[in-house]
């Protein structure tokens, strides 16, 4: 694997396939994060199918299908090739100095193994925040949509991640260290951004962990009944905020 030119900074570049990505620290070095491929909807629909990843996911329609699953990687692909276009169309300006992007052009997870072949394990996606714990249908639209509408580089954009680790990798730092390298190497000096806000459904310690420990604050918990599309009931959901100041 090789260094990027300038105006794909941080993100190295495969030499082999030409893929950028992002390589997490030790001890997890073996840990990059792409682009998608849609090569990857077998893994998408194993883990998708599996109640230890599923049960505290609101989104992906159950039971899921393969249908979903190209669905799935066909749009976010299309969002990460955009920007990775953006980011050619603008190499020249870019090598003196970084613009700012509106997304992250990488967020599935892989091991790399040995030979050289890697596994999917998983998603790290970037996202306007929807403001999903706000009860008032009203007021949850009007604070989505005038978060939506800020240009790219607003300090006042409001940040989300949405994210999943296949179960066979749960309980080893990965999805910490993957935060922490997407906040630190991409979202901060490519989009400039200093609000990051995160909704964790209440029982999901593991979730609320993860942001804990990359600087993260609980401030607020919110208590409601829902039947999310796991089937799974939760009362309520946790807020943790990130900003920089």
């Amino acid at each position: 694997m090789d260094s990027s030119p300038s105006s794909l900074s941080p993100l190295q570049v495969n030499p082999s396939t030409g893929e950028p990505y992002l390589q997490l620290p030790s001890p997890h070095e073996s840990i990059i994060i792409t682009p998608p491929r849609l090569s990857d909807a077998p893994s998408v629909l194993h883990h998708m199918k599996d109640p230890a990843v599923n049960k505290w996911l609101s989104g992906p329609p159950q039971p899921y299908m393969e249908h979903h699953a190209t669905g799935f990687l066909s749009s976010v692909k299309a969002v990460c090739d955009d920007a990775l276009k953006e980011i050619a169309e603008n190499e020249a300006s870019a090598a003196e100095k970084p613009f700012l992007l509106g997304t992250c052009p990488v967020r599935t997870l892989r091991e790399v193994k040995p030979d050289g072949t890697d596994v999917m394990l998983g998603d790290v996606g970037l996202l306007r925040c929807g403001f999903p714990d706000v009860q008032d249908d009203a007021e949850r639209k009007r604070l989505a949509e005038e978060n939506q509408s800020r240009p790219v580089g607003d300090p006042k954009i409001v940040w989300c991640f949405g994210d999943y680790l296949g179960s066979s990798h749960h309980g080893r730092g990965i999805m910490s260290a993957a935060v922490a390298t997407i906040i630190t190497k991409w979202m901060v000096p490519r989009m400039g951004a200093r609000l990051i806000r995160v909704e964790a459904f209440k029982g999901n310690g593991g979730s609320v962990r993860v942001f804990e420990k990359n600087g993260f604050v609980l401030e607020e918990t919110v208590d409601f009944e829902k039947v999310i599309s796991s089937g799974q009931k939760v009362t309520g959901m946790h807020v943790l905020w990130w900003r920089r100041s």
